[in-house]
């Protein structure tokens, strides 16, 4: 085997020709495969909203009425076309004042005012609830006096939120003479 000579020259040439050779191929990328979207989060369940206290609820519909019986007087909260669904009764002669909340509930009656509330005793009647208080009971100043409203509540029954309107304050006073 007969070997030619290299030129000098030519030498460091032949150093890089291994450097010239271009990188190998690479098989192509797949193509991305369509895939599921991502499973959607479960909702959030809604809050349960906080309850509203009885001074954010609106007023129940309806008017008080006034009339004087007898010796005594009464007021009554109704709508038009239905019977009373509260009515506040003087006795001069007993010096008591009674509640009578239309329906069947149990237990005791609760009155709020703007200045808090109070749990009366409470029976049941022929035509709804009842709960008799002194002439003389401080609460029933808190009723008159109410900022615009109070609340009458029976178990079993739907709260009452009625204005405090003059003439649940004449009752009370007719029977503090």
């Amino acid at each position: 085997m007969r070997l030619y000579p290299i030129s000098v020259a030519l030498a460091p040439m032949l150093f890089l020709l291994p450097s010239c050779v271009g990188a190998p191929e690479r098989a192509p990328a797949p193509a991305p495969r369509p895939s599921s979207p991502p499973p959607a989060p479960a909702p959030a369940p809604a809050p349960v909203p906080a309850p509203l206290d009885w001074q954010y609820r609106p007023a129940t519909p309806g008017n008080w009425a006034y009339r004087a019986e007898g010796a005594g007087s009464m007021a009554a909260f109704s709508t038009p076309g239905a019977g009373a669904m509260l009515t506040v009764r003087c006795d001069p002669a007993a010096g008591r004042i009674s509640f009578l909340r239309a329906g069947a509930g149990q237990g005791s009656m609760t009155l709020r005012t703007t200045y808090g509330a109070v749990s009366w005793p409470a029976t049941a009647a022929t035509t709804g609830t009842l709960a008799i208080r002194a002439a003389s009971d401080a609460t029933l100043d808190q009723i008159a006096y109410s900022r615009g409203r109070f609340a009458v509540e029976v178990q079993g029954l739907e709260t009452l939120i009625v204005p405090a309107w003059a003439e649940v304050g004449r009752v009370i006073e007719d029977c503090r003479r």
